[in-house]
């Protein structure tokens, strides 16, 4: 079993003097959140959010404006105050920990990257990545040299001695994604990082964080209302509506198998021909009947995981079924052009 880094257990967050009352009320009677707004003066922010994380994952939440999404990550550092609910990170129970205790895992653990970066306008390039390592007492010569391998990493040397402002928005996101680097911290909280980023910026450093994860594999939440950013970076994703999470699931369990209308809806623009793979719409060898003409046996051969798009190029140059292979080669399953064609338009077969 993978080695889980983050746990949230039925986490609310309910803003207002008399969240705990409501909460109380919300147990009892099972109020929905207009419910609550109009008996208590309380706004439900996070209802009832559950989910696991294993190390090096990327984690995606998404939903629209006003869903939670940004609340819930701040809950995994305690910079929100949950009303209910348990929340453990690297083991640690994190609403019970004292305040020293606290510190230290902010300090030390956990990163956190925003939109806005706040970069210190007085401070060099250099000395805003190295700031987490001085506020924990590093002698000087540590900071820079940290601070330079973390400006390596994303791609900013030569740049150390300039200051904020002769940067450019996608090089100041990437001095705050260095900073966060640099107390080399186990968990990244990413709340939206590249959403004020014009789109082939924002498309670059998409592939530069996606490579940095690869690599240094850390396991980070990301935070972002763009579907094809959720799908383009994350592992699994959360769509959050109204406080709650309404589905978990890989990008293709969220393209092809979306558990309501509001899912269905986000996806419904999507294209799923580097979503959706071979082993979701494939007939399973044993219950495959060839048609006249077709040999198997002359059949091309690709792996469980090849894409719609592989497919389709494959497709095109024979006129035999394709044959998907398991990771061992042996074959599994067939896909003809009808199955091919239901696969696209529905994403299974």
């Amino acid at each position: 079993m993978d080695e889980e880094v983050i746990r949230l257990e039925n986490v609310w967050k309910i803003f207002g003097d008399r969240a705990d009352e409501a909460m109380a009320a919300i147990k009892k009677d099972n109020l929905t959140k207009a419910e609550v707004l109009s008996q208590f003066q309380c706004v439900v922010g996070i209802a009832d959010c559950s989910f696991s994380v294993p190390r090096g994952e990327i984690f995606c939440i998404m939903g629209l404006s006003g869903s939670g999404k940004s609340t819930l990550v701040r809950h995994l550092n305690r910079l929100i105050e949950p009303t209910s609910g348990k929340i453990h990170v690297l083991g640690k129970d994190m609403i019970s920990l004292p305040a020293e205790e606290l510190r230290e895992m902010r300090a030390m653990h956990i990163g956190m990257v925003f939109q806005h970066m706040a970069l210190l306008p007085h401070r060099t390039v250099r000395d805003n990545v190295g700031f987490p390592l001085q506020v924990r007492g590093e002698p000087k010569s540590k900071r820079w040299a940290t601070s330079q391998h973390c400006l390596n990493l994303v791609n900013l040397d030569g740049y150390e001695d300039r200051f904020p402002r002769e940067l450019s928005g996608g090089m100041q996101q990437r001095v705050g994604l260095a900073r966060a680097l640099a107390s080399d911290p186990e968990v990244l909280l990413m709340d939206e990082p590249f959403s004020a980023l014009d789109p082939l910026i924002r498309r670059q450093l998409q592939d530069q964080f996606m490579a940095l994860s690869a690599e240094l594999q850390k396991t980070t939440i990301f935070i972002t209302h763009d579907l094809d950013e959720a799908i383009r970076i994350g592992n699994r994703i959360a769509i959050m509506k109204d406080g709650r999470i309404v589905q978990i699931g890989t990008p293709e369990d969220i393209v092809t198998n979306p558990t309501d209308d509001y899912v269905k809806d986000f996806v419904e623009g999507i294209s799923k021909l580097k979503l959706v793979f071979a082993h979701t719409i494939m007939e399973k060898i044993g219950k495959y009947k060839p048609a006249r003409g077709e040999a198997l046996s002359k059949s091309p051969r690709v792996p469980h995981d090849t894409d719609l798009d592989h497919l389709i190029d494959i497709s095109t140059e024979t006129t035999q079924p394709i044959v998907i292979t398991d990771d061992d080669g042996k074959d599994v399953g067939v896909i003809n052009k009808s199955t091919l064609l239901k696969g696209i338009k529905g994403g299974k077969a």
